[in-house]
């Protein structure tokens, strides 16, 4: 069980340091609570997914989950910053683009890990919850944590900030460097 643990904690990183960028649109704690919830939905339906599909997803998708969850991020953070310069008012002000965009792409290196623990015999059902529920904590405190940062630099539009961010998070993710 502290094994399981351990490794949901691990897996939801990626949406903890997500979560902590978008923590700079400001958002309200319902909003917050909404994205956590949809990130911990996905990510306890991609090991879900893993687990039932076994060991060939996991050495097809392995590889180039990053690079995927990478390239999602980037598209984000380059809408953020198109739509930040092109307009004076906030952009996604409600992180629906963010529901939308990221979910998936963050979520795929737990189909891998799925993958790894259905061969590893581990139950179907146990994992994903326990990803599910740690992903949701972690992502609703890297908003908590953004949104605190964020009113340290009220004279900056936050949400060019965080487009930047986000977009050099997705470099630091294609590159291998942000890896814990």
């Amino acid at each position: 069980m502290i094994a399981l643990i351990a490794l949901g904690f691990v897996l939801s990183m990626d949406n903890f340091r997500t979560s902590i960028v978008l923590g700079g649109l400001k958002p309200t704690w319902r909003q917050s609570m909404k994205t956590s919830l949809i990130f911990g939905v996905w990510d306890g339906l991609a090991p879900l997914v893993g687990m039932l599909l076994g060991a060939f997803l996991s050495t097809k998708i392995s590889d180039t989950a990053e690079m995927i969850g990478a390239a999602g991020l980037a598209g984000y953070g380059v809408w953020l910053i198109v739509k930040a310069i092109r307009s004076p008012e906030r952009v996604d002000p409600d992180m629906k683009m963010a529901r939308r965009w990221l979910p998936v792409p963050l979520s795929l290196d737990n189909v891998a890990g799925g993958a790894a623990l259905g061969l590893a015999g581990f139950t179907p059902w146990l994992a994903p919850l326990l990803f599910a529920f740690t992903t949701v904590v972690m992502s609703f405190a890297g908003h908590q944590i953004g949104r605190t940062i964020a009113h340290f630099v009220p004279r900056i539009r936050t949400d060019l900030l965080t487009g930047i961010a986000v977009l050099l998070m997705a470099g630091l993710m294609a590159t291998g460097v942000g890896d814990f």
